[in-house]
């Protein structure tokens, strides 16, 4: 039996920090301490989903993971409780911490206890400890475990309904614990760094607003992620977000695509069509990639943002539209105004509130969070109970300077994963250093120079090392269109056909 000293303490501790996440970090700590276990964690369960809030005595990468319910048995069980679960030592439902208790090496748990954390008798949270001693928890009452998740519910529930207050101080309708149990944001953006942070009070300020929006960084930064965010923060949400790729448009078809046309206005015009900004009215239209957007295109772009009117192509009629526009791109579109490639005019009218999407390199405090999330996004389609990473591995990826950005360190994890499952077969796999680059003991392929030296070509031969030359061109800037071959052939000034032809030889498709 816990004392009410114990209690006490615990209760005090959820009113220190200055923050929600302190406080559970501290509690997290306190349970831990308590019951002499070997893990502890306090989740929070949105949409079918456990989000991790605080862990101690885990791997990193947890805090990064999203831990579906549906496939997680422990987890399920947990969550349709209503009370404190035990799970016998032999229990055949896999645990969701298995090989990820990060002091102990790759060890099954043996002990686990669960307690599902309710408001207003709605699922919000759970509470898990976990140790590897089968009889570690038996000494404890579980009147005692649930006098501990009430006090671990009404802390979740009240840094909720904070969470809810800040972001719809007007909100109105269901309860707010209830509301926040049902509903949750998609293409969630991961990571605690402070860019990260500085980036999500940027998205914040400018949401509530209906200022037009333009996305800065590089390939792969997760530029589609923050124009989701921003979408989803503003009194438009309930409208669709409408998305549009300007880098794979032919110039001949890209107008039709923003602004629709009428039946026999042009070769081909067999019947209306409607334009992305009328599918976007009263919503919000997201241009990925707008400094591939044609100069001829660009006046007509502008017109719509400064009046809201547009017209179908073979069509005289004006239509008024209510849209939001957020604009993405890779490029320095103050050189290319320079360059007369942008509109001056265009580029003031969309940059009135500038985003930046920070590179990996700046965040890479980020990359456990963000191995954890792709780790565990895999681990089901794969057919694995448990996928993991080891730290040396894990620390190794985090002092890489990435060129490639969040998008390269998923194809990396996700061939080191393939890799790992087919070594160690069975339904564990764990990442080591040799799967992510098998061969050179590196954590990433080491990015070759671009161009040849006399002495590369004298070892590899003039024919080699022009395929190798030519190879790493169109590696860069496939990866620079983010993926679109048809924009990398003219970044290139090559056919696309002659671009498709010659990456067969070479073996890139």
């Amino acid at each position: 039996m816990l004392s009410a000293d114990t209690f006490t303490r615990i209760a005090l501790d959820l009113q220190r920090g200055n923050s929600h996440s302190e406080r559970f970090e501290q509690m997290i700590q306190s349970v831990r301490q308590l019951f002499h276990s070997d893990a502890s964690a306090l989740l929070r369960y949105d949409r079918g989903t456990f989000v991790p809030l605080a862990m101690d005595g885990l791997s990193p990468d947890v805090m990064g993971r999203r831990f579906r319910v549906s496939e997680h048995p422990r987890l399920e069980a947990i969550a349709r409780a209503g009370d404190v679960v035990r799970f016998p030592p032999d229990s055949d439902l896999p645990d969701p911490y298995d090989n990820l208790i990060a002091s102990l090496g790759y060890l099954p748990v043996h002990a686990c206890m669960g307690i599902p954390l309710l408001s207003e008798g709605v699922l919000i949270g759970a509470l898990t400890i976990d140790g590897l001693n089968p009889s570690q928890f038996d000494d404890f009452d579980d009147k005692d475990l649930g006098l501990i998740g009430a006090l671990a519910s009404a802390a979740l529930a009240n840094a909720l309904l904070l969470e809810q207050m800040a972001s719809d101080p007007h909100g109105a309708g269901t309860p707010p614990v209830r509301q926040l149990a049902a509903t949750a944001g998609e293409g969630e953006m991961i990571g605690e760094s402070e860019a990260m942070q500085r980036l999500r009070c940027e998205i914040d300020v400018v949401a509530v607003t209906d200022l037009n929006v333009l996305i800065l960084g590089e390939t792969g930064t997760g530029k589609e992620l923050i124009a989701r965010a921003v979408h989803i923060g503003s009194t438009r949400r309930a409208s669709p977000l409408v998305y549009l790729n300007c880098a794979a448009l032919p110039e001949n078809v890209a107008e039709s695509e923003l602004f629709g046309h009428v039946k026999g206005a042009f070769t081909g015009a067999i019947h209306n069509r409607t334009g992305k900004f009328e599918l976007a009215h009263q919503g919000t239209l997201f241009l990925d990639e707008i400094g591939e957007l044609p100069l001829s295109l660009q006046a007509k772009l502008l017109r719509v943002l400064q009046y809201g009117d547009l017209q179908r192509i073979g069509d005289d009629t004006q239509r008024k539209v209510d849209v939001r526009v957020i604009a993405a791109t890779n490029k320095d579109l103050k050189a290319e105004i320079v360059a007369g490639q942008f509109r001056a005019d265009l580029y003031h009218r969309l940059s009135v509130f500038p985003l930046h999407a920070p590179a990996l390199r700046e965040r890479l405090e980020d990359i456990p969070l963000l191995t954890g999330f792709f780790l565990e996004r895999w681990r089901g389609t794969m057919g694995l109970n448990t996928l993991s990473i080891d730290q040396d591995t894990l620390d190794a990826l985090t002092a890489r300077q990435w060129h490639g950005n969040v998008r390269e360190l998923e194809h990396v994890l996700r061939r080191a994963a393939v890799l790992a499952r087919a070594e160690q077969g069975g339904n564990a796999a764990v990442i080591h250093e040799r799967h992510i680059c098998p061969g050179d003991g590196q954590p990433v392929a080491r990015h070759a120079p671009l161009l040849a030296t006399p002495d590369t070509v004298q070892e590899m031969g003039l024919n080699d090392a022009t395929s190798a030359f030519q190879r790493r061109m169109i590696r860069k800037a496939v990866d620079d269109c983010d993926g679109n071959w048809a924009a990398a052939a003219r970044q290139l000034s090559l056919d696309p056909g002659n671009l498709h032809r010659l990456a067969l030889r070479l073996g890139l498709k």
